[in-house]
C-alpha cells in the first residue's frame, strides 16, 4: 500500500524488487531500496531540490547517490526493458501507437516568430531589394 501519492504500491513494489541490484554495503547501515526509490519517483515527480527532500525518504545524499549510480550503470534502461518485455508477453502493449509529449521540448526563438541573429536588422526607410 502507497501511502503517499508518489510512492510505489505493494504491486508495484513486486514487479520491481527483483530487477534491482542486491545491497552491497558491507558494514554500513542499510539504506531500503524501496524507501529510496519512493524519494527519487517524490523528487522526479515534484521537481523539487534533491537538498528538500522530505525526511521520510532518509538522508537526500543517499537517495542522490544511489540515483546517480543506477543511472551511471544503466539500471534504468535495464529496468524499463524488462518491464516492456513483461508487458509485451501478457500482451498489454500496443506497439503501432505512439505518443509524443512536446510539452517539454525546446523550440528555437525563431519557430515563435523571432527573427534570426543572421538577419540583417532594416533602418528606418529602407526597402527590401529584389
Amino acid at each position: 500500500m502507497a501511502p503517499h501519492r508518489h510512492e510505489l504500491s505493494d504491486a508495484e513494489w513486486t514487479l520491481l524488487q527483483p530487477l534491482l541490484p542486491a545491497i552491497q554495503t558491507p558494514g554500513r547501515r542499510y539504506q531500503d531500496h524501496r524507501r529510496l526509490l519512493n524519494g527519487m519517483l517524490f523528487r522526479i515527480n515534484t521537481g523539487i531540490p534533491w537538498r528538500d527532500l522530505p525526511d521520510r525518504y532518509g538522508p537526500w545524499q543517499t537517495v542522490y547517490s544511489r540515483y546517480r549510480r543506477w543511472s551511471r550503470n544503466g539500471l534504468w534502461d535495464r529496468i524499463l526493458h524488462a518491464l516492456q518485455r513483461e508487458l509485451d508477453a501478457s500482451g498489454r502493449i500496443e506497439w503501432s501507437l505512439w505518443c509524443l509529449d512536446g510539452s517539454n521540448v525546446r523550440a528555437h526563438k525563431a519557430a515563435a516568430g523571432a527573427g534570426k541573429k543572421t538577419a540583417r536588422p532594416r533602418t528606418a526607410g529602407s526597402c527590401a531589394r529584389p
